[in-house]
């Protein structure tokens, strides 16, 4: 096959190309960042991030630069490519993350941390952070991860069955606030139509999965797959006898955890629990 023919010579990455985009409609325009902001009435600091590849920005500001450039739809199309691009991503995930983008039914069992599917800004910036990240990775790691919730919304999203060790729920960040803001999604979370969120709570046992977080996934071509991870490795599993195996101890968990409504009850007691912000 022959090369591809590179007829505008701008990048063919997406995440590099928005960047490259945002950069040449303002220059076109002969403006500086801050004359930018003035006009479009964001930070100046904000648009320099993303010019650079620092920060995608959020959704809001990518619309209103659309209106402002006269590109309906443009900018926001360039984001939405480079939000669910798989090469932000550690090379090691990038398989699982293009499989997780297709798969029609997801499942989940979550040790110690809520799934990065449900993880709020806040609570994947301080989790990654523990993981060692800093500056400019932490920053694309945490909008990469923030980026995997699009696999829920809509009116096509997949159905999601997660389980929750109550670990999850106990072992808070140091953010009272980004913690009280995680617990708050999860409750919301359970409340959508395409979510349903059991709790483990202490006291059920021993069981196959007490050291091991995993995700399956049901593809379009009727195969499921796995994802296993625990504290120094994670495993892409698509040997079905291995799969099976991993799913049934799967549901055995689910049979000894609360169901849902009583799952949302445990969530919002721990909301309460949570300590006030001090006044000032």
């Amino acid at each position: 096959m022959p090369p591809r023919r590179v007829i505008t010579g701008r990048s063919q990455e997406p995440r590099k190309r928005f960047a490259e985009e945002l950069r040449l409609l303002r220059t076109e325009r002969g403006l500086s960042l801050r004359e930018l902001a003035k006009a479009v009435g964001w930070d100046p600091s904000q648009f320099g991030k993303m010019e650079s590849g620092q920060t995608l920005g959020g959704p809001e500001v990518v619309q209103a630069l659309d209106q402002f450039y006269g590109t309906p739809g443009l900018l926001l199309a360039l984001w939405e490519l480079a939000v669910g691009d798989p090469s932000q991503f550690k090379e090691q995930y990038r398989r699982y993350m293009m499989l997780e983008a297709e798969a029609v039914s997801l499942w989940q069992y979550s040790v110690s941390r809520p799934p990065g599917l449900l993880q709020t800004a806040g609570y994947a910036r301080e989790a990654l952070a523990a993981g060692g990240l800093r500056g400019e990775e932490l920053d694309q790691q945490v909008e990469a991860r923030i980026g995997r919730r699009k696999v829920l919304e809509g009116d096509d999203a997949p159905p999601f069955r997660v389980l929750l060790s109550e670990a999850v729920l106990r072992n808070s960040p140091r953010d009272t606030r980004a913690w009280k803001e995680q617990l708050e999604h999860l409750a919301e979370a359970s409340e959508r139509p395409n979510v349903t969120l059991h709790v483990l709570p202490f006291g059920t046992g021993l069981h196959g999965l007490d050291s091991t977080d995993v995700m399956f996934l049901r593809l379009l071509d009727g195969r499921t797959v796995a994802y296993a991870e625990n504290d120094v490795r994670g495993e892409l599993v698509e040997e079905t006898g291995k799969v099976e195996r991993l799913h049934r101890t799967y549901d055995s968990v689910r049979d000894v955890a609360l169901g849902p409504a009583e799952s949302r009850k445990f969530i919002l007691r721990m909301l309460e629990e949570v300590p006030c912000e001090p006044s000032t």
